[in-house]
């Protein structure tokens, strides 16, 4: 088994259905760059409740609103005053480096990513496959799960990635289509499935 019969198999039970095109909603904007990091151990509905509450985000509004009242607005979400910190010190960062988000997208690179405080490889990768449309799997404990349950173990990140990832560009060709030859959407839409799948 590769990871292409594992996307043939969670296909066909329909996971998505009711989903945004990349199953993360608002892709592509600075809504969905703090999503990456407020949804670090917690639950989606509470990202939700949290982003409900901040309303209209841009990096400019990160960076000027006092620490502690985003706090209070990122509640939900948990780790209120870490996650306020990280939120605010990336969007600072992003303007100093990169002078607007449309470059940040096009220009970051994951080792600047993960040399952010509080950034991970699977928040990295979620920026990277959700905000930036980059051809990268996303990982995560759920897919460590599901491999496991197939037989198939891996303990190092890099590893599940690079089986997950090659699987799907060795048989592109079978599922292009579907993904509009796009392999960015196929790995957005394929670690939606594997979260959905999980979570049922």
């Amino acid at each position: 088994m590769d990871s292409l019969d594992l996307y043939l198999e969670l296909r066909d039970k329909n996971l998505l259905k009711n989903k945004s095109k990349y199953w993360w909603p608002n892709v592509g904007t600075e809504w969905c760059l703090v999503t990456t990091i407020l949804t670090q151990n917690t639950k989606w509905e509470n990202v939700e409740k949290s982003m409900q509450n901040l309303g209209k985000i841009s990096l400019k509004k990160l960076i000027e609103i006092d620490e502690k009242y985003l706090a209070e607005l990122i509640t939900p979400s948990g780790f209120k005053n870490q996650k306020s910190k990280r939120v605010k010190l990336l969007a600072k960062n992003i303007l100093d480096e990169f002078g607007d988000f449309e470059n940040f997208k096009e220009n970051v690179s994951r080792e600047w990513l993960l040399a952010q405080k509080g950034i991970g490889q699977e928040t990295a990768d979620s920026i990277l496959c959700y905000v930036c449309f980059r051809e990268v799997m996303v990982v995560d404990k759920y897919t460590q799960k599901l491999l496991a349950s197939k037989g198939i173990e891996f303990f190092e990140y890099e590893y599940i990635q690079y089986f997950m990832q090659t699987g799907i560009e060795n048989r592109f060709d079978e599922i292009s289509e579907e993904n509009e030859n796009d392999l960015n959407l196929c790995y957005a839409r394929f670690h939606g499935m594997i979260v959905e799948f999980m979570k049922a």
